[in-house]
């Protein structure tokens, strides 16, 4: 592909968009930016399909990608999705935190009859991720794909979370994440083929009160995903961010993570608090998907010829995020944010 009247072809077909002049001008690329793009030794940019193999597991689909590291597989949609993977006709190695992790994730692929490699990954350690792609390639010789359960929430109104506690978050759901995707790049874009898949969240799209740090964090995966997806695209190396709605796992349970702050009953804010997290109770028991689903939904997105940007898992999810496209900001806010707002604070 040439790119040396790429600033112009841009130019030609945005002014033959009817667009607002003053929209028109702002995205006008300046002529002198192509003197520096015939020096490149670009890539050919393309999107085409990873070379594919068969599985009989996989009811007679293509499957793009053989060989998987899923982080986070130690419990909760990580470990439903490394079991499902597998059962599907993948090579899936799962990595986990602890030692009870492992022993759960094997009993269940043992349940399952499913078989899969476990190994210790924490991704906020860089000696780790190291050990785990070393192993990997040790043992299957390449990388296909790169699928990040991995993460922690953090649930608190923003005056009741302590700085440690987001930096904590932080590091997991984020810099973890792109340690871990670091580590991975090279072998994908030497092989020219990939798929990587960043578990982002509803929260990642739209947030909400009481989780200013979880959402923070995942609002940075989503601005992360889009850049990644077009760095990698012509590697042929796609990129998707998985948006999970308000689900029932541990993350909820016993890995629910308050802040410190927030169970204080000194707090101007306990009251508040207290009542989001049973309104949040109410709507995971009234659920109608669990975390099957998404795991059908990663396997879709390994399987898929052209995988999409984003894939909402959840129709509440789903429902709000479209109203919130569709329906002008300062209204959504009147209808929807003021709707919970005064479940919160105003329940009477």
């Amino acid at each position: 592909m040439d790119f040396t009247d790429l600033p112009q072809r841009i130019k030609s077909n945005i002014h033959s968009v009817a667009l607002p002049l003053q929209l028109r001008e702002a995205m006008t690329i300046p002529m002198a930016a192509s003197a520096s793009t015939t020096e490149l030794d670009l890539p050919e940019f393309s999107l085409r399909p990873a070379p594919s193999i068969r599985t009989e597991k996989t009811g007679g689909r293509k499957a793009s990608l053989g060989n998987l590291w899923i982080t986070g597989a130690g419990s909760g949609l990580g470990m439903e999705s490394a079991l499902h993977l597998a059962s599907r006709g993948f090579r899936v190695f799962g990595s986990v935190l602890t030692d009870a992790e492992a022993d759960d994730l094997k009993t269940a692929a043992e349940e399952r009859r499913v078989a899969l490699n476990v190994l210790h990954a924490d991704v906020t350690h860089s000696d780790e991720i190291e050990y785990a792609v070393q192993h990997i390639i040790e043992e299957a010789g390449t990388i296909d794909g790169l699928v990040q359960f991995a993460g922690m929430g953090l649930r608190g109104f923003f005056e009741d979370l302590t700085l440690d506690e987001i930096r904590q978050v932080f590091d997991v759901n984020l810099f973890g994440m792109m340690a871990v995707t670091r580590a991975v790049l090279p072998i994908m874009r030497e092989a020219r083929q990939g798929r990587i898949i960043l578990t982002s969240s509803v929260g990642g799209r739209m947030a909400s009160m009481s989780i200013g740090g979880y959402a923070s964090s995942k609002f940075a995966v989503e601005g992360f995903g889009e850049c990644l997806r077009q760095e990698m695209a012509p590697f042929n190396v796609h990129v998707s961010l998985l948006e999970p709605g308000l689900i029932l796992t541990p993350h909820f349970t016993v890995n629910r993570n308050l802040a410190r702050h927030a169970v204080d009953p000194s707090s101007p804010y306990y009251s508040w608090f207290c009542r989001h997290e049973n309104i949040v109770d109410g709507l995971l028991a009234r659920n109608t998907f669990g975390a099957p689903d998404v795991a059908e939904t990663v396997f879709r997105i390994l399987t898929s010829r052209r995988p999409r940007l984003r894939y909402l898992v959840g129709a509440k999810a789903k429902l709000v995020v479209n109203l919130r496209r569709y329906l002008p900001g300062e209204y959504f806010e009147r209808i929807y944010w003021a709707m919970v707002r005064r479940m919160v604070t105003r329940p009477h």
